[in-house]
């Protein structure tokens, strides 16, 4: 991506316009944090319908705001005119934007000093005007100029400068911390894809501890999930959790949490946001049911914030059977077949291990299916002994009750029984009757 984008830059330098690399690129680069596989974003004098003369390919969706996708290796590369922006009304695109000649005046519309440096990708030199350079060294995120006028033209700034704030290790500096926390309400204006995908960065990008902390500090995450803010103070039994209180515990596990796929980490961050709401204490604390009500906490989420259907199927599933675990060396063998072939099961591993380890350390049960599995993937599942031909050849007539009888079939072949088709027509001759 980093070649092709340098080719951008060269071809429109060869027609005359000035071009530079911008934003994060260049910012990750003077962190030594640059890949060459991540996003390229190009600074340029040239209108956009003269990057579209000259990349006939490029995609025009942002061009009233000068901003063109050029077709770069396996995705695009965005370049933008250099512009001024007029009142913000939405809180996210301007009204109306003057392009101009100046890559000082674009770079004063830009959000954070550390996004806001250009860089020339042959001679290396980096244009400056708003002090990035400085604020890499001191490790700090900082709005360029008003931090209250860069939020306002768009309310999603604040949520990006709490994850820039996680995944670089920086601090928030005070003046833009402060107009974060004056501000935090006006984050429920912003679509909730957008904020979606700003959570999923804080999530799996690395960072993910820090970044809800953040999130709370700055009065966010009240206003974004508040069921997640509820954990707070919500204690546990020391006995099982001398780690503390429900927000502790989670944030524990966020730590533990490697880069995790969007729906591991959400299952992680809401697999006990039912305790709030099912706390109780008579001889010790407990939390009766609060697995279910932690799925319907998490689908309401996964609506609110739209998350695809697959998705939020997924992160209820992690929420709804992270308990399920205690049970699993006392499962009867079709129960446990069940549990451990669960559609992406790496990832109900994973939180149940992160889950102990954040709170007693006892792995016992993570181990024990673990075993299981191992052995499962050596014995590739056969299919039960009976299916729907046989039983309309035995006398059952389709309907209903097949599924009823296939079921059982199923259930007594996974838990060791009906070796053949001749004991499987018997246990169903002696539970249906086929004339129903």
């Amino acid at each position: 991506m980093r070649e092709a984008a340098k080719s951008i830059v060269k071809i429109l330098r060869e027609n005359g316009f000035e071009a530079y690399f911008v934003g994060g690129c260049v910012r990750d680069q003077l962190l030594g944090r640059e890949d060459g596989r991540g996003d390229y974003d190009v600074a340029t004098r040239a209108a956009p319908a003269e990057i579209t003369a000259l990349f006939p390919r490029a995609k025009t969706v942002g061009a009233r705001f000068g901003v063109v996708c050029i077709p770069a290796g396996n995705g695009f590369v965005e370049a933008a005119t250099y512009r001024t922006d007029h009142a913000y009304r939405d809180g996210r695109r301007p009204s109306s934007v003057v392009f101009s000649k100046s890559a000082k005046e674009d770079v004063h519309r830009r959000d954070f000093t550390i996004n806001g440096m250009l860089l020339d990708p042959f001679s290396g030199e980096v244009l400056d005007f708003v002090g990035g350079q400085a604020d890499l060294e001191k490790r700090l995120i900082r709005a360029i100029g008003s931090p209250e006028q860069r939020f306002r033209e768009d309310h999603l700034r604040m949520l990006r400068a709490a994850r820039l704030a996680a995944a670089l290790e920086f601090r928030i500096e005070s003046e833009t911390m402060r107009a974060i926390q004056a501000h935090a309400d006006k984050i429920t204006r912003t679509a909730p894809e957008r904020v979606r995908g700003e959570l999923n960065r804080i999530l799996t990008e690395g960072g993910a501890r820090r970044g809800f902390e953040l999130l709370d500090e700055c009065g966010l995450l009240r206003h974004i999930l508040p069921e997640v803010a509820a954990m707070h103070g919500v204690r546990q039994p020391p006995q099982f959790h001398p780690e503390g209180d429900v927000w502790t515990h989670t944030l524990a596990m966020l730590a533990g949490l490697d880069k995790p796929s969007a729906t591991l980490a959400w299952g992680t961050l809401l697999h006990d946001a039912g305790k709030p709401d099912t706390f109780s204490e008579t001889d010790r604390i407990r939390f009766h049911g609060h697995a279910a009500r932690g799925v319907e906490i998490a689908e309401g989420i996964c609506k609110r914030l739209r998350f695809s259907n697959a998705e939020a199927k997924q992160v209820a599933a992690l929420v709804g059977n992270h308990m399920k675990f205690m049970e699993v060396s006392r499962m009867r063998p079709a129960t446990l077949k069940r549990f451990l072939r669960q559609e992406h099961f790496d990832e109900h591993l994973e939180l149940h291990r992160q889950d102990c380890l954040s709170s007693h350390g006892g792995l016992a049960n993570y181990d024990f299916a673990r075993e299981k599995l191992a052995e499962l993937e050596r014995e590739p599942p056969a299919p039960p002994p009976l299916d729907g031909n046989d039983l309309k050849q035995a006398g059952y007539a389709p309907g209903p009750l097949f599924r009823e009888i296939l079921s059982a079939v199923e259930e007594e072949f996974l838990n060791g029984g009906l070796a053949d088709k001749e004991s499987a027509l018997r246990f169903v001759r002696g539970r249906f009757d086929p004339s129903g």
